[in-house]
């Protein structure tokens, strides 16, 4: 299996259980990457939707995919504070400089001060039944909210005190090689 490089640019595509395209960010600077995990970064960068509209990213963000969860984390560097986007989505695969992974709809929006709040139940209900989820796939997601919602009250992975600061730096440290060449 390929392994994107420290530097590297990737796109990252969302599908959906389909198999049709829900979204893509153009461009994200891997910070970490190994077989298991990829920390990225990106900051106004051009998102295009399944329907064609496009925007830009507000702020910076630190992105965590893991290979062995399913869900993934967008953690999003405001001026109040970090908020945290969590997808509930397959784990995610690489290749060909992109990182891919299936959205299952829920999703679990974190505050500054780790409190939260579930969303999407209802889109969660309507595609499950649109698509056809197999009940083990709605066994997993279900789990892996109770296993994301421990690690938010536990302060793990990217809810930890330092992982902004760690991986905020190495994004910095990026950009100024970038602005070198």
């Amino acid at each position: 299996m390929a392994i994107p490089k420290e530097g590297e640019k990737v796109q990252i595509h969302s599908y959906k259980h389909d198999g049709k395209i829900h979204r893509v960010w153009q461009e994200t600077t891997v910070l970490k990457g190994t077989k298991n995990i990829i920390i990225g970064a990106n900051e106004r960068t051009l998102v295009i939707e399944s329907d064609g509209r496009t925007w830009l990213t507000r702020e910076p963000s630190i992105v965590y995919f893991h290979a062995e969860h399913w869900f993934n984390i967008i953690c999003m560097l405001r001026d109040d504070g970090v908020y945290y986007y969590c997808n509930m989505s397959s784990p995610f695969v690489y290749d060909n400089k992109m990182v891919k992974y299936i959205d299952y709809d829920l999703d679990v929006k974190v505050f500054p001060d780790m409190s939260y709040n579930l969303l999407d139940e209802d889109e969660y209900e309507e595609h499950k039944e649109l698509m056809k989820y197999p009940d083990v796939i709605d066994k997993i997601l279900k789990r892996n909210v109770d296993k994301l919602t421990g690690w938010i009250k536990q302060r793990r992975g990217p809810f930890a005190p330092d992982f902004i600061d760690v991986w905020t730096s190495r994004y910095e440290f990026h950009k100024q090689l970038q602005a070198r060449n």
